[in-house]
C-alpha cells in the first residue's frame, strides 16, 4: 500500500477586518516534516498518519501542510497557489491507494465558500474511484453533500476543546485502512439540526451526548458519528449544525442513525446554549468573588475565531475600575512588544497599546507601564487529552505591569490555550483574583484545574457569542436560535 497525505487548514470568519494572506500560512513541505518543522502542532495529525503507515509496512508520501491562525477571506491567488502544490505532490506520488487529509472545512476564498469541497473533489479526479480517501475535520466546519460523495470517510473532533485531535487521527486511520484493505466499506449521511451554536462538550447535556455518540461506535455497524457543530462566522449557505453518520455499507442505517442523533440534539437545543452576560455583569461577579483565581474567557476577541486579539474593551474597563491583582493576556500588539523589547525588561515608559484593526477592537489605550518580562520566540502548551500536549507558537512576548495589573502582549495573533502563557512571562496565575483570557473555550482544559471560577463573557469584539446579533447575509436563518422549532 501506498499512503499520500497533506492538506490546508484554515478557519474563514468573514466578518474579520483583514485577509488571511500567505504569509499568515506556516507551510510544511518534506524536508520540514523530517526536521520537526511546526504549523502550530496541527501538523501533529500528519506524523500520527506517517506513524502509523510505518507501522503497517506502507509506503508514505507527504505533500505539503499550511495552517494559519483564523482570519479573514483567503486571497485566491494564494489558496490557488497553496492547493495547486497540494494537487502537484499528489499527482507526482502516483500511483497511490491511500490519501489522507488534514483539513478544517470552514476555509473560505475568493470564489470558493467551501475550499475543503473543492480540495476533496480534485483530490478524487485525480486518484480515480479505486483509491480510498479519508478527511479529518475540526468540528466547527461545513461538511457538504458532496464532500460526502467525494470522500470515503469523514471523521471529526469530538471535543470543545479540541483535547482529542490525535484520537480522531487515530480513528480515521483505521477506518480508512480497514476499507483499503476490504475489510469495511463506509457508507455516510447527514443530517441537518436546523441550528446554529457553539456546544461546549464538559458540560451537560453535550458531554452526555458526546459520551452516547462515543460508545456507539464499533457496535451494530456503526464506524464513526460526529457533530457537526459549525462555525458560526463564516457566512456562506451551508453553515449549520448537522450530525454525519458513518456505518458499514448500510447507507439506510447511516441515514437512520443520523436522524435520530440529529433530532435528539435538536431536542436539547435551549439546554445548550451557553451563559455569556456582557462584560459589565461578568466583571461584577468576578471581581465579587471570595475564591481566587476567577477566570474570565473573553470570548469576542478570540484568534481563535479569527478575531484580532487587540481589543481594549476589558482591559480599559479594568483600569476604570482600579481593579488590581489582574492579570489579562494576550494582547495582539507587534509594535508595542517591540517597542518594549528595544527597551528591556524593567524599564517604565509611555506606550500606545491595542485597539488597532478596527472598531471592534475598541481604541488604543495610551499607558505607562514597566516591562516586567521579556520572552523571545514563546510556545505555550495546548492539553491533548491523555497525549502529548501542542506546542503552539505565540511569537515574541513581553509582560507589561500598569496600575495592578499584568498585561501579556505578543507578536503572533494566537488565543490563550495554557496559563504558561502568564507563568512563563513571570506571572503566577494562582496568586491572582482575576485571569482574563482571550480564548472562547479552548483555554478551558489548561485552566479549568486551576479556576476558583469560569465565566464566560460576552464584551464587545469581532465573534459576538450572541448569534442572533451577527449581521449575516446568506446564511439561512431559518433555523435555531432565530425560529424556535423550524421543523414545524
Amino acid at each position: 500500500m501506498k499512503v499520500f497525505s497533506g492538506g490546508i487548514a484554515t478557519e474563514t470568519n468573514m466578518f474579520a477586518p483583514s485577509p488571511t494572506g500567505m504569509a499568515d500560512y506556516d507551510v510544511i513541505r518534506p524536508a520540514e516534516l523530517k526536521t520537526g518543522g511546526t504549523a502550530a502542532g496541527f501538523e501533529q495529525t500528519i506524523r500520527i498518519w506517517k506513524t502509523e503507515s510505518a507501522e503497517c509496512g506502507w509506503e508514505f508520501a507527504f505533500g505539503l501542510f499550511a495552517f494559519a491562525q483564523p482570519g479573514g477571506v483567503t486571497p485566491r491567488a494564494v489558496y490557488e497557489s497553496l492547493r495547486d502544490e497540494l494537487l502537484a505532490a499528489l499527482e507526482s506520488a502516483m500511483p497511490v491507494d491511500i490519501v489522507l487529509l488534514c483539513l478544517h472545512g470552514a476555509m473560505v476564498a475568493d470564489g470558493y465558500d467551501d475550499c475543503e469541497t473543492d480540495i476533496i473533489a480534485r483530490v478524487r479526479e485525480i486518484v480515480g474511484p479505486a483509491a480510498t480517501v479519508g478527511v479529518e475535520l475540526d468540528l466547527h466546519c461545513d461538511v457538504t453533500a458532496q464532500m460526502i460523495g467525494q470522500a470515503d470517510a469523514i471523521v471529526l473532533f469530538k471535543e470543545y476543546p479540541h483535547t482529542d485531535i490525535g484520537e480522531r487521527a487515530r480513528d480515521l486511520f483505521r477506518i480508512i485502512a480497514d476499507c483499503a484493505k476490504g475489510k469495511v466499506r463506509p457508507a455516510m449521511a447527514l443530517f441537518d439540526c436546523r441550528m446554529i451554536g457553539m456546544y461546549l462538550t464538559p458540560f451537560e447535556p453535550m458531554r452526555s451526548f458526546v459520551d452516547e455518540m462515543t460508545a456507539m461506535e464499533g457496535q451494530n455497524g456503526v464506524l464513526s458519528l460526529s457533530v457537526v457543530h459549525c462555525f458560526p462566522w463564516g457566512d456562506v449557505p451551508t453553515t449549520g449544525t448537522q450530525i454525519l453518520a458513518v456505518t458499514d455499507d448500510d447507507l439506510e442505517l447511516a441515514n437512520r442513525v443520523a436522524e435520530e442523533l440529529g433530532r435528539k440534539f435538536f431536542g436539547l437545543r435551549h439546554q445548550l446554549q451557553v451563559d455569556s452576560p456582557d462584560m459589565h455583569t461578568a466583571l461584577d461577579k468576578a471581581l465579587s468573588s471570595p475564591d481566587s483565581p476567577v477566570v474570565v474567557a473573553d470570548q469576542a476577541d478570540n484568534a481563535g475565531a479569527g478575531a484580532p486579539s487587540d481589543s481594549t474593551f476589558v482591559l480599559g474597563e479594568l483600569l476604570r475600575r482600579g481593579a488590581g491583582n489582574a492579570a489579562l493576556g494576550m494582547i495582539w500588539d507587534p509594535i508595542a512588544v517591540q517597542t518594549a523589547m528595544a527597551a528591556g525588561q524593567g524599564a517604565t515608559l509611555d506606550l500606545r497599546l491595542g485597539g488597532k484593526m478596527g472598531p471592534m477592537s475598541g481604541d488604543p489605550l495610551d499607558l505607562s507601564v514597566t516591562v516586567t518580562a521579556i520572552v523571545p520566540d514563546m510556545t505555550q502548551e495546548w492539553p491533548q487529552g491523555s497525549g502529548p500536549p501542542m506546542q503552539c507558537p505565540v511569537g515574541n512576548a513581553v509582560a507589561l505591569h500598569c496600575r495592578g495589573i499584568d498585561i501579556v502582549v505578543n507578536s503572533r495573533r494566537s488565543q490563550v490555550f495554557s496559563p504558561q502563557v502568564f507563568s512563563k512571562c513571570g506571572i503566577d496565575p494562582m496568586q491572582r483574583q482575576l485571569l482574563v483570557v482571550k480564548s472562547t473555550q479552548h483555554f478551558y482544559a489548561g485552566f479549568e484545574p486551576i479556576a476558583a471560577l469560569i465565566i464566560y463573557m460576552s464584551a464587545p469584539g469581532a465573534v459576538p457569542p450572541h448569534f442572533i446579533k451577527i449581521p449575516y447575509t446568506r446564511v439561512d436563518t431559518h433555523k435555531f436560535p432565530w425560529v424556535d422549532n423550524p421543523f414545524e
